[in-house]
């Protein structure tokens, strides 16, 4: 999964899209997993970190602003302070709190891929909905990672509109995604 498919679906994530979740979780547990069972170096205990980065990651998305850090990145961070934290809390003393930053490279199988694809075109036609300005900012924000000052002053806007735009277009957002993944009800 690639960084620009993982910080697409962080967006959603923070619309509290849960299929945007489970395409997080599917791309990205194994890397997280490994973080966790390199510093943990117990498989229990790095099964339940990983359970609680990724209850962080859901609670936690719409703090990811990017600023120049990539979405993974974002998420490892997560992780490795989670599993020092829990490292710290053991308090055993002679364990290693170094954490190598070499991951696996898991890319993503044929059918997840085909998923981030059409999920990523569905967001792409609710973008459509929003004013285009708006719509502009949001990727902004949400794909490319600008603070809300940097979007502020790009679009010539008080630093609050800014804030509001953006909360706003995030809630159409999520209207219209809740209404493409119930199409058949009603």
């Amino acid at each position: 999964m690639d960084a620009q498919s993982i910080a697409h679906l962080l967006a959603r994530v923070t619309l509290r899209d849960r299929t945007a979740f489970a395409a997080i979780y599917a791309g990205c547990a194994p890397k997280l997993f490994a973080v966790c069972l390199r510093i943990l170096k117990d498989r229990q205990e790095a099964e339940e970190a990983l359970q609680d980065v990724f209850v962080k990651i859901w609670q936690k998305a719409e703090n990811f602003s990017g600023d120049g850090q990539s979405a993974m990145g974002w998420m490892t961070a997560i992780a490795r302070y989670h599993c020092i934290d829990r490292l710290r809390a053991r308090r055993q003393m002679g364990e290693d709190l170094d954490v190598a930053s070499e991951l696996p490279d898991l890319a993503p199988d044929p059918e997840q891929t085909a998923m981030i694809r059409s999920e990523g075109a569905r967001i792409d036609t609710c973008l459509e909905e929003l004013d285009p300005e708006r719509a502009q900012a949001v990727r902004h924000a949400y794909v490319e990672g600008l603070s809300y000052q940097e979007l502020a002053d790009r679009f010539a806007v008080p630093l609050n509109t800014m804030r509001t735009w953006l909360r706003r277009s995030l809630l159409k957002l999520r209207e219209c995604m809740d209404g493409h993944t119930r199409p058949e009800q009603g």
